[in-house]
C-alpha cells in the first residue's frame, strides 16, 4: 500500500511540474527503430537526485527511474538505462514510447526538463496483398505524437509537415505518377502509386521537416513478391537458356563437320590398305600356285 502511494505521490509530482515555471519543454522527433537519448538538466556527476518519469496521453504517469534507480516493475525495462549525465537511454524505440518524459533533479526542481518523444513510422497499407508490377500500392507515413501537442499546432501553426522524397532526396509531391495526400488533424501522409517493373528494390522516404530542416525520417524499400520474383527469374534464365545453346550450336558445328570429314577419311584409308593388302596375298597365292 505505501508502495502505491508513493508511486500515486510522484507521478502527481510530475504532472504538477509541467504546470510549474522555470520548466523546460523540449520536442523530439525521432523515426521507429532508433537508439535515442533524451536530455536531462543534470548539474551533477552523480544520478542519486534523479528521477525520470512518463506519461502517454490520459493515462497515469509512470516512474521509470527513482533516485538514479530503474523501477522493476515497469515496461521496456530492458530498453531503458541512464547515461553518465543522467539522460535516459532508449534501445530501439516504437511507436509504444511516444508521450512526454519528465527529468527532476530533486536537489535543484529549477532543471527540470520535459521531454515530447514522437516517433515517425512508415508501413504499407493494411489492404495490400501481393506487391508486384501493374498493382495499386500505397504507403502510409504517420507521427505519433503526445496528446498534449495536437496535430494541428504542428502542420498550421508551427509549419511541420510529413514530404515523401526518392532516394535522389526528390519532393514526390509534384511528380503526376503518385498521389499523396496529407491529414493535418491525424498526422498522417499516404503515398499511392501504380508499380512498374523497375520500383523492384525502389527506396521511398517519409521525412518530418520543419522548413528546410529534417527533423527525421523513415525509408521504405519496396520489394516484389516471391511469385513475381520467380517468374521473372524464370523467364530471365530461360532466355539465357536458349541463348546458350545456340550459341554452343554455332560453335560445334563446323567442329562436329570437321570431324565428320577426318573419320570419313580414314576410314576410306583403311578400306583402301585392306584392298591392297587382299591384291598382295592373291599375288602371291598367284606364285606358289604357279611353282
Amino acid at each position: 500500500m505505501a508502495d502505491k502511494s508513493n508511486k500515486d505521490l510522484l507521478g502527481l509530482i510530475f504532472l504538477c511540474s509541467l504546470l510549474k515555471g522555470g520548466h523546460t519543454y523540449l520536442n523530439m522527433f525521432r523515426s521507429d527503430g532508433e537508439n535515442i537519448n533524451l536530455p536531462c538538466n543534470n548539474d551533477h556527476t552523480y544520478c542519486t537526485s534523479t528521477s525520470w518519469g512518463y506519461r502517454k496521453e490520459s493515462s497515469e504517469a509512470v516512474v521509470l527511474f527513482e533516485k538514479g534507480i530503474k523501477k522493476n516493475d515497469i515496461k521496456r525495462r530492458e530498453r531503458l538505462s541512464l547515461g553518465s549525465d543522467c539522460s535516459l537511454n532508449i534501445y530501439k524505440v516504437t511507436t509504444e514510447d511516444y508521450g512526454v518524459y519528465t527529468c527532476r533533479q530533486y536537489e535543484n526542481t529549477d532543471t527540470d526538463i520535459s521531454v515530447y518523444l514522437h516517433i515517425l513510422h512508415v508501413s504499407p497499407s493494411s489492404t495490400q496483398t501481393e506487391i508486384r508490377p501493374g498493382r495499386s500500392f500505397t504507403l502510409s507515413c504517420q507521427l505519433y505524437i503526445h496528446y498534449g501537442y495536437p496535430c494541428y499546432n504542428f502542420f498550421i501553426k508551427e509549419g511541420i509537415e510529413l514530404v515523401w522524397v526518392n532516394k535522389a532526396g526528390e519532393d514526390l509531391q509534384s511528380d503526376s505518377r503518385y498521389q499523396i495526400s496529407s491529414s493535418p488533424h491525424h498526422c498522417i501522409s499516404t503515398l499511392t502509386t501504380t508499380l512498374l517493373h523497375e520500383d523492384d528494390n525502389t527506396e521511398w522516404t517519409c521525412q518530418v521537416t520543419d522548413g528546410t530542416k529534417v527533423e527525421t525520417s523513415v525509408r521504405y524499400t519496396v520489394t516484389y513478391s516471391v511469385n513475381s520474383s520467380e517468374n521473372k527469374s524464370l523467364g530471365g534464365w530461360s532466355v539465357r537458356v536458349i541463348i546458350t545453346i545456340a550459341e554452343i550450336a554455332a560453335l560445334t558445328a563446323p567442329t562436329v563437320i570437321l570431324l565428320r570429314i577426318i573419320c570419313e577419311r580414314r576410314a576410306d584409308n583403311r578400306r583402301r590398305g585392306q584392298d591392297s593388302q587382299r591384291t598382295y596375298m592373291n599375288v602371291i597365292s598367284e606364285m606358289n600356285n604357279t611353282e
